[in-house]
């Protein structure tokens, strides 16, 4: 697939199949994220691939803040969490000098090249922030160091879905 058609075919998935996602398939999509742009390629990104159902349930169950329903994400055969590994200099004391968080940056990069990976696979995923952190670290046993910043639900898909309208680009585009 040529690269606009795999942006413009990307939604967020939100129905999955009972289809095992392979760890070779795993593999790949965090190779394409690998090679994301890092401020100072300091990489500030991990991945967790949760597979394990139980892990995934308890997930699902405690770690997703209360407000918003989102059931069918125990339907997704993988949960990845993306997390953050801070360096000193980079993303501790740069930010109070620019005011800008670039291991916020870095992170999004790498999982955008995540997504779209799996795109390209036949993959369907869906971005999800709206998670209790210190839970989410708990039930992984993380160390202080990495934070999990979101969790990215990765299966095929169990319907064709639509990307949502988008704003038009003369809304979104000023040259100056």
């Amino acid at each position: 697939m040529e690269l606009q058609t795999v942006i413009e075919k990307r939604h967020s998935c939100r129905a999955y199949l009972e289809r095992e996602v392979s760890v070779e398939q795993i593999r790949e999509c965090v190779e394409a994220a690998r090679h994301a742009p890092s401020a100072c390629n300091k990489q500030p990104w991990r991945f967790i691939a949760v597979k394990d159902v139980n892990l995934r349930m308890r997930i699902c169950r405690e770690a997703i803040l209360p407000g918003v329903q989102m059931a069918w994400l125990t339907q997704a055969p993988v949960l990845m969490v993306l997390c953050m590994k801070k360096k000193l200099l980079t993303h501790v004391l740069a930010p109070l000098l620019s005011g800008i968080h670039y291991e916020y940056i870095d992170v999004g990069i790498a999982g955008e090249h995540f997504v779209l990976a799996a795109e390209e696979r036949g993959l369907g995923t869906c971005w999800i922030g709206w998670i209790n952190v210190v839970k989410v670290r708990k039930i992984l046993d993380l160390p202080l160091n990495e934070t999990p910043v979101s969790l990215i639900s990765l299966g095929y898909p169990a319907e064709k879905a639509e990307s949502r309208p988008r704003l038009d680009l003369d809304e979104i585009l000023e040259i100056r």
